[in-house]
């Protein structure tokens, strides 16, 4: 018999680099400078997916997509949250809510976050309303507030979609 609720979180950063998109849940934000990483980089989408993935006590996004696998190279992050939503499913949990930290002292963070939540709403398949996102600067301390990256704090709470009978 397994739980009926499941907690997990997940923490990314990637740093800034020059001649990349910033795409953070799954909106381009104006910037000078992008995140870099082996897919699309999505720092917030990458957090969420592995706090869902931490829910169900599996693996990291990198083992599904490791940075060595040359068909991950620029995938869209998108792609990887929905894949963690599809091994909760396999496992008979779907996603409840989730809430998000995003630490950046630039860019602005602010006038994307309901667009952020829309994207995210429709790849965790669940309302508007329960995705939270928040944005903080770090008060020109350490390496984001030097701007030298962005980190994302995510918390997810799955429940199972038939009590008392999931994994």
């Amino acid at each position: 018999m397994g739980c009926d609720f499941r907690i997990g979180h997940g923490y990314d950063v990637h740093r800034f680099a020059e001649g990349r998109k910033c795409i953070i849940g799954g909106v381009e934000i104006p910037s000078k400078l992008g995140l870099l990483g082996h897919s699309d980089a999505d720092v917030l989408s990458h957090a969420l997916a592995d706090s869902i993935l931490g829910a169900l006590a599996l693996p990291d996004i990198g083992f599904y997509f490791p940075p060595s696998d040359p068909s991950c190279e620029g995938i869209d992050s998108q792609e990887i949250l929905r894949r963690a939503v599809g091994e909760a499913d396999r496992m008979g949990y779907e996603v409840s809510n989730v809430d998000c930290s995003i630490i950046a002292e630039a860019p602005k963070i602010l006038p994307h976050i309901k667009a952020m939540k829309e994207v995210l709403s429709a790849s965790l398949g669940i309302p508007v309303s329960a995705v939270g996102i928040k944005a903080t600067t770090n008060e020109k301390m350490g390496w984001e507030g030097r701007s030298e990256g962005i980190g994302v704090h995510a918390v997810s709470l799955l429940r199972a979609k038939k009590p008392g009978r999931a994994e």
